[in-house]
């Protein structure tokens, strides 16, 4: 599945370049190729975990705890 993901983004990219390197430009196509590398890079972004304050607080305080 994830990479599916990146599927998403590599063919998205190429689409969206190939629409934009014609002398007429197909606007449809251009939107299909950014729609297709938007939702990859949602698809990614969503597997990533955030980070939240407590984990930020936790490892200043063992940093300063180190001296």
């Amino acid at each position: 599945m994830k990479y599916l993901n990146y599927l998403f983004i590599v063919l998205g990219a190429v689409v969206a370049i190939y629409a934009k390197t014609g002398t007429e430009q197909n606007e449809y196509v251009l939107t299909g190729g950014i729609v297709l590398l938007m939702v990859g890079i949602y698809r990614i972004s969503r597997s990533i975990p955030s980070r939240t304050d407590e984990d930020t607080f936790d490892n200043n305080q063992n940093e300063n705890n180190d001296f």
